[in-house]
C-alpha cells in the first residue's frame, strides 16, 4: 500500500536542499486534480516565504532560435564556478500526443550528475501563451526555497511571451544579430519588460555589434524624456565562446542590487504574484468568473492584498475560488 504523502515533511527535505525532494515537490505543483490544491497550498505554505526572498529570480525569453538554452547552460556554469547553487526551470513546448514537455531546452543544458547544488527540470507549457506553464509560478516558489538563483527559460513562441515577469526578479531578453526581432519587439512593447538585454552570438562581430547599436537606438527612443533609474545594459555573448557571460551574470547581480537598494523586491514579488493569480483565476473561469468576482482591477487589488499578508499565487486562487462558488 501506497503512503500518503507527508507535506510538512517534504518541505523540510527541499529546505534541506536534497534534489529528490524538490523534484517530487514540483511534480506535486503540476499535479492539476482538484484534490491536489489543498495539499499544494500546504507544501508551499510550509515552505514559508523567507527562504523565497534570499533567492535570485531570473526569466530568460526570447524568439525561438535564438539560444536561450546554450546561454543557460553556459550561465549556469558560471554561477557555478562562483559557487552558487542553482536550479532551472525550463518550459518546454508540449508534445502534441502525449501533452509532456519535448525536453529540447534541457537536452542543450549540460548537466553533471554529482552535482548536487545544480537543479535542472522541465515543464511542458500546456499549451499556454505566454510562454510559461501553470504551476510555473509555484515551481519557481519550490525552488526558490532550496536554491540561491533561480533561472526560468520560456518556451521560445514569440513576442507575447511576458509573463515570465510575473515569476521573474529580473527579465533578461535574448537577441539573435540580423534576426529582424528589433521592429517585432517594438511594436508588441515587449521592449519595455526586460531588465537585461543580451545580443547573443557576438562572435558574428560586425553584425552583433550593428544589432546591439539597434537597441540602444531604440532604448532612448522608449525612454526619451522620461530616464528610469534603472537602465537595461545591453551584453553581448557568445555562449560556445563563453564571451561575456562573466558580464552576464554581473548585470544580474548588479539589476538585483539596484531593486534590493531601493526596498522594491518585495513589492515587485507582490505586485507580480498578484497578476499571476489573476492569470490563473481567469484560465480557471474564465472572463465571466472575473467579472462575476468584480472585475480585474478590484481583483487584483484584493489579491495584492492576500499575497501582501503571505498567500501564494496558488492560495489566492484557491481563496478566491472558494468565495466565487458561494456556500
Amino acid at each position: 500500500m501506497k503512503r500518503p504523502l507527508d507535506v510538512r515533511q517534504l518541505a523540510e527535505r527541499v529546505l534541506a536542499h536534497e534534489p529528490a525532494a524538490v523534484a517530487r515537490a514540483i511534480s506535486l505543483v503540476e499535479d492539476r486534480r482538484p484534490a491536489a490544491e489543498a495539499r499544494i497550498v500546504e507544501l508551499l505554505r510550509a515552505l514559508g516565504t523567507a527562504p523565497r526572498e534570499r533567492c535570485q529570480r531570473v526569466g530568460i525569453t526570447g524568439p525561438p532560435g535564438v539560444g536561450k538554452s546554450s546561454l543557460v547552460s553556459a550561465l549556469v556554469q558560471c554561477a557555478r564556478r562562483a559557487g552558487r547553487s542553482v536550479g532551472v526551470l525550463a518550459v518546454d513546448p508540449s508534445s502534441p500526443r502525449s501533452g509532456g514537455a519535448l525536453l529540447g531546452d534541457r537536452a542543450r543544458i549540460e548537466l553533471d550528475p554529482d552535482d548536487m547544488a545544480l537543479f535542472v527540470r522541465s515543464m511542458a507549457s500546456g499549451g499556454d501563451l505566454g510562454g510559461l506553464a501553470r504551476a510555473a509560478g509555484a515551481a519557481v516558489d519550490v525552488l526558490s526555497a532550496a536554491f540561491e538563483l533561480v533561472i526560468v527559460e520560456t518556451t521560445g513562441v514569440g513576442q507575447s511571451e511576458t509573463d515570465v515577469e510575473h515569476v521573474a526578479d529580473t527579465v533578461l531578453l535574448v537577441i539573435q544579430p540580423a534576426s529582424g526581432d528589433m521592429l517585432q519587439f517594438l511594436k508588441a512593447g515587449i521592449i519595455e519588460v526586460p531588465d537585461v538585454f543580451v545580443i547573443n552570438k557576438a562572435d558574428l562581430g560586425a553584425v552583433a555589434e550593428r544589432a546591439a547599436s539597434e537597441l540602444r537606438s531604440a532604448l532612448t527612443a522608449v525612454y526619451a524624456g522620461n530616464r528610469p533609474r534603472w537602465t537595461p545594459p545591453i551584453v553581448r555573448t557568445s555562449a560556445t565562446s563563453g564571451q561575456g557571460i562573466e558580464e552576464l551574470l554581473a548585470s544580474l547581480d548588479a539589476h538585483r542590487s539596484s531593486v534590493l537598494e531601493a526596498g522594491e523586491l518585495a513589492g515587485r514579488r507582490t505586485r507580480a504574484a498578484a497578476a499571476w493569480a489573476l492569470r490563473l483565476f481567469q484560465q480557471r473561469y474564465g472572463e465571466f468568473g472575473v467579472e462575476q468576482a468584480g472585475g480585474r482591477s478590484a481583483l487584483l487589488q484584493q489579491f495584492s492584498g492576500w499575497v501582501a499578508a503571505g498567500a501564494t499565487a496558488v492560495e489566492v486562487v484557491a481563496r478566491a475560488g472558494a468565495r466565487a462558488a458561494g456556500p
